[in-house]
């Protein structure tokens, strides 16, 4: 992979990482500023709150990946990803600068609020951008492996945001932390995305968008266009509920899940995702290269038969695991096995449709199910636990996997399509297959006279 197509993928990753480290952020941190702006009620019920708008975020993210997945299939990639990071900038000083419950009684709510929806607008479209970046800016051959990145720099987000928390912790008084820490970590992350709104605005648009030509400048980015790939479209959402809902679990909501229900210290409990993630973080590009060899479905397979057998235990015994290193090892089971999922999602969901909509077939779709099943993931598990009945959730991660599971069984495997051959209608051409010296369109060489009647 030569320096150019390091650049691009470098620059699109650490753009991800900042839009990732703001989303996280508010998760990590909300066991801190819940009492802030929900001072009613007991732990559970303000983290549920709290809870209640960080999935807020993920309704908002299928309108932002209809606006930015259409201004990525018409204005370009860049334009995309530039205006991605300047809203979850804006979105990150209103948190940071949010008013408390004491100061401007539910006021502060509503500034919460919408900060959460300009985070959901942004990220709703992020992925799709930079799924969309990553895949077309690699080699046909590398596209798994590069691809790979946007995980990596999404976790590498979340490690910034635990080890901040980390440092933190052991810097700052539990009360002081409570009171006024916890704003740190949302000014970070304002800063962090203006050095990546310059890198942006000189990054290099991809070669694929560049050079293609099969949709109509007006058709390009528009649900016209899109519903001509409704089978591909319903495929992104079926394939991403088991994933989303298995990912969220094992890393938005551990840290809350080891400290409210397995005993653990919050600083444990931070401690554990931390190192769990770091490990995580290091599969993926090993991960993405795996599949370059051997397919992208061998590693989908895996990862649901591994999310609907051992969900329920891995979730029963963390719930009992009293110490630092049993959790993590049940956590580093668990994120093995989404490893399968996260590593290749992206170039698989890109793979699926043609240039002139591949960027809004992406951001639409997937935004729809995280929302209806990423999003809802903590609250969902806290209101099990509300109810007495937390292994309810263990068993709805399992089923939505199972679910999951069917598709990957039944779809088509992606590996050697040709991003700039995609068909029109939605079926695929094979990279691979063709014979070497093949061009397209070639002009037929005459065929050999036939016999007479023929």
């Amino acid at each position: 992979m030569g320096r150019q197509h390091w650049k691009k993928i470098w620059v699109g990753s650490a753009g991800n990482m900042v839009e990732w480290f703001d989303w996280f952020v508010y998760a990590s941190f909300a066991t801190y500023f819940a009492g802030s702006f929900f001072p009613e009620g007991n732990d559970t019920a303000k983290l549920m709150n709290t809870a209640g708008i960080f999935a807020v975020g993920f309704f908002m993210r299928p309108v932002g990946g209809w606006l930015l997945g259409r201004v990525g299939d018409r204005k370009g990639r860049k334009a995309a990803l530039t205006l991605t990071v300047t809203l979850m900038s804006a979105s990150a000083v209103l948190i940071a600068v949010a008013p408390t419950y004491s100061v401007a009684g539910y006021g502060g709510v509503a500034v919460l609020l919408v900060a959460r929806l300009l985070q959901g607008l942004s990220v709703g479209g992020e992925y799709a951008a930079s799924a969309t970046y990553l895949t077309e800016a690699s080699a046909p051959g590398r596209r798994g492996f590069a691809s790979s990145f946007q995980y990596v720099s999404m976790t590498a987000g979340q490690l910034v945001g635990l080890g901040l928390q980390i440092l933190l912790q052991h810097t700052l008084s539990d009360s002081a932390l409570h009171s006024w820490g916890w704003r740190i970590p949302f000014i970070v992350g304002a800063l962090g995305a203006a050095v990546i709104f310059y890198l942006r605005r000189n990054m290099l648009e991809t070669e694929v968008y560049e050079e293609s030509g099969e949709t109509s400048e007006e058709d390009r980015g528009t649900i016209k266009a899109l519903l001509r790939h409704k089978r591909e479209a319903f495929l992104v959402v079926a394939l991403t509920m088991g994933g989303t809902v298995a990912y969220y679990t094992y890393t938005t909501y551990l840290t809350k899940y080891l400290s409210n229900s397995a005993g653990l210290s919050k600083q444990t409990a931070t401690l554990v995702s931390f190192c769990a993630l770091f490990v995580f973080m290091c599969l993926q590009p090993l991960a993405g290269a795996l599949s370059d060899r051997i397919g992208r479905r061998p590693l989908l397979v895996t990862f649901a038969v591994g999310s609907t057998f051992l969900t329920v235990p891995i979730m029963t015994l963390l719930g009992h695991a009293g110490s630092f290193w049993p959790a993590l090892g049940l956590a580093l089971l668990a994120l093995v096995v989404v490893t399968g999922y996260t590593s290749i999602n992206a170039c698989v969901k890109a793979e699926l449709f043609p240039t002139g909509v591949r960027s809004l077939g992406v951001a639409l779709p997937y935004a729809i199910a995280n929302a209806l099943f990423g999003g809802t993931a903590e609250y969902v598990a806290l209101w099990f636990k509300k109810g007495g009945i937390e292994s309810g959730y263990y068993w709805y991660v399992a089923g939505c996997a199972a679910v999951s599971l069917i598709v990957y069984l039944t779809m088509r495997e992606t590996r050697d399509i040709d991003l700039k051959n995609v068909g029109t209608t939605g079926s695929v051409i094979p990279a691979r297959p063709a014979p070497a010296d093949t061009t397209e369109p070639a002009t037929p060489s005459p065929a050999p006279s036939s016999p007479p009647g023929v």
